[in-house]
């Protein structure tokens, strides 16, 4: 039974999404740049009523949802959803080009809209899809920890990344560096010691911030935990080297969360879900992710 099966979690999750913010000045932008002067396709098709068929062609965890509506709201469509961030298309579904949503309005603002609303869905829905493979994975092996992403992001695209891990189940990890301090090998040598970055780290943040600590091996793991680290990851180990040290590391420092990260794919992922490994981070579900098909055909009169 996984701690996700309450649907309760799922159907609230649009709601971490903040009403205020630059989620809609940037998706203002996208649109802009779109087109940046003349738009001589909408003279061609001109300002006539229309209704347009958003289709989902290959089969997967549907998500970018709640930003495609901001998108066409903008262009001020309205639009009857099928589906909600979270929903998977079949592959039966997704043979017979099942709509997902059915767009109404203008047809130079539908066609002004596509392209960016698609764009947001195809990658949203990658991420939500590989994230829910993951996710199935730790389920199937009974793992009581966490998968997560990491900060391997696309700029500018980074905070529907996050919020697609969350749809297709797994952790975001940190969202910025703010959010959690993350001592890598760069700070380490350059201020001497992981004792020494910990402690200044501690000394900015306070109490209020976890510290992470990327190690490794054994020996600068204990190093970290002994400084005052909350989290340490192991990084770039085999499964079997994992299992091992993370045995050692909690024994020691109980209370430490441990993650493993560093070169972990889907063949992988299992044979790292050991006992005593509480997050696996994968690179893999922000960066060389797979997008799914979608595409807005207006309907023929």
């Amino acid at each position: 039974m996984s701690e996700y099966d309450d649907a309760e979690f799922f159907s609230s999750l649009a709601n971490v999404l903040p009403p205020i913010g630059d989620i809609r000045s940037t998706i203002e932008l996208w649109l802009k740049t779109d087109v940046p002067s003349f738009d001589v396709g909408g003279y061609v098709v001109g300002d006539k009523t229309e209704v347009a068929l958003l289709l989902g062609k290959s089969p997967g965890v549907v998500c970018g949802i709640e930003f495609a509506k901001i998108v066409f709201e903008i262009m001020n469509l309205s639009v009857e959803w099928y589906k909600k961030d979270g929903d998977i298309i079949t592959a039966e579904e997704a043979k017979a080009k099942k709509p997902v949503a059915k767009v109404t309005g203008e047809v130079r603002r539908i066609l002004l809209a596509e392209r960016t609303a698609l764009n947001i869905m195809a990658r949203a829905s990658g991420v939500a899809t590989e994230a829910r493979k993951m996710r199935s994975i730790k389920e199937s092996v009974n793992w009581h920890g966490q998968v997560a992403g990491t900060r391997k992001t696309t700029p500018g695209f980074s905070f529907i990344e996050k919020y697609s891990l969350l749809v297709g189940g797994v952790s975001t990890h940190r969202l910025d560096l703010s959010q959690m301090t993350m001592l890598k090998d760069n700070h380490v040598w350059s201020v001497g010691s992981i004792t020494k970055a910990v402690k200044k780290a501690r000394f900015a943040a306070g109490f209020s911030s976890k510290i992470e600590v990327e190690c490794r091996d054994l020996t600068e793991a204990i190093e970290a935990c002994t400084a005052g680290a909350e989290v340490v990851m192991l990084d770039n180990y085999t499964p079997e080297g994992m299992k091992v040290d993370a045995k050692k590391l909690k024994a020691q420092f109980p209370h430490v969360t441990v993650e493993a990260s560093g070169g972990i794919t889907e063949d992988t992922i299992a044979a790292y879900m050991s006992e005593d490994v509480d997050v696996i981070s994968m690179g893999k579900l922000t960066q060389g992710y797979g997008s799914l098909d979608f595409s807005l055909k207006v309907q023929r009169n």
